[in-house]
């Protein structure tokens, strides 16, 4: 996508419709650092601004905190029902916290909620303890997540996004690991939370704002981090799906929490107004071509797309598309879920995506009597 030239100091943006020329609503946004938005299926960037530059990022470090919480839950080191005891280190954390208790034990998933809802600072430390065995070994673990995301302009000096040295991220690499944390389900679950009562084991409770005014108040927001220091300015990194589009905005350092919801809202506008997604293979749906099996009595297994393959691009513009489709010729026994082959799509000859192709079924592979079968069978 072509990038939009902007001056330092003002998000400014045209849309081209027919022969008329609109003017963005960005033109007239809130000053901030830095800004980015993308689609999230194929990545493709709508808007720019200073998005490499290196910034504090305030608590929108918290997404890379999620991401590696929910990926410890799948991967089996850590149980949403398990129970965590809250170190002196956690229950001393500053700025927005739950206030827990020192000695105490929590619901993993509670604390986890916690973090997504009312950017709680305490539990941040409390899951990280327990995840990684301690804070910097957890930090360890969020710059090295980082790199493997190609984040390359990030930093990570603690798990909560309080001021410290050296620590910055930049506007692309926040979307980068939004995106990430996008696929796990989960997360929707907790972020949608607007309004709910933290519960202490001593009968205490501690009640959580959604710190993502968004949520409630555009259409099809459904996630998001918040940020504020001194040093970070107002932030937010935010998602919106309307049909088969979802969008992620960031923007970094506005002047205030309207101005930075009125910047990302103004992005999505832009989005959904000037962009479409056509959805070529939806994931999980059988294509018509099945893919041959030897070595079972399965000849035949219905094959899907991995992940929904998709052609993103402005309203209007070229849909000259082309998919190719190659199907491995498989040897059972076979897995659902096992690669089956590949789709290729193509605009105007170019390719713009790939995705891999999977099996919907199982293939056993011959037992001894099934093959003694078929032998006699090819025999005679």
């Amino acid at each position: 996508m072509k990038k939009l030239i902007c001056t330092a100091a003002l998000l400014a943006a045209t849309l081209m419709m027919g022969n008329s020329v609109q003017v963005s609503a960005l033109e007239t946004a809130p000053r901030c650092k830095a800004a980015y938005s993308c689609d999230y299926e194929t990545g493709t960037e709508i808007y720019a601004m200073e998005e490499t530059k290196r910034l504090p990022i305030a608590s929108m470090c918290k997404i890379m905190t999620l991401l590696l919480s929910f990926e410890a839950v799948e991967s089996g080191e850590l149980a949403y029902d398990e129970m965590i005891t809250v170190s002196e280190n956690a229950a001393g954390m500053g700025g927005s916290q739950v206030f827990l208790d020192a000695g105490l034990s929590y619901p993993a998933e509670q604390l986890i909620k916690s973090i997504a809802v009312c950017s709680a600072n305490d539990s941040c430390v409390a899951i990280a303890e327990r995840v990684a065995g301690s804070e910097s070994a957890f930090i360890d673990k969020m710059n090295a997540r980082a790199r493997e995301l190609g984040a390359e302009n990030t930093l990570f000096a603690n798990c909560t996004g309080l001021p410290k040295e050296p620590q910055y991220s930049c506007a692309k690499d926040v979307a980068v690991m939004l995106k990430e944390l996008l696929k796990h389900e989960k997360y929707f679950e907790l972020t949608k939370v607007w309004m709910e009562d933290f519960q202490h084991p001593d009968g205490r409770t501690t009640q959580m704002t959604n710190t993502n005014k968004l949520i409630r108040f555009y259409q099809g927001c459904d996630g998001g981090k918040t940020g504020f220091t001194n040093e970070a300015g107002s932030c937010l990194a935010a998602t919106a799906k309307r049909g088969e589009m979802r969008i992620i905005s960031v923007v970094i350092g506005a002047e205030n929490s309207k101005s930075r919801n009125a910047i990302v809202s103004s992005l999505f506008d832009e989005a959904f107004g000037g962009y479409e997604n056509h959805i070529v293979l939806k994931a999980g749906e059988q294509i018509e071509n099945r893919s041959s099996v030897s070595g079972s009595k399965v000849k035949e297994i219905g094959v899907c797309a991995e992940r929904s393959l998709s052609a993103f691009g402005k309203k209007g513009e070229s849909k000259d598309l082309n998919v190719e489709i190659s199907l491995h010729g498989l040897k059972a026994p076979v897995m659902k879920g096992d690669e089956a082959g590949e789709a290729v799509l193509y605009r105007d000859g170019v390719e713009i995506g790939r995705v891999k192709l999977v099996s919907m079924e199982d293939a056993p592979a011959y037992s001894w009597w099934d093959a003694f079968k078929e032998t006699a069978k090819n025999w005679n």
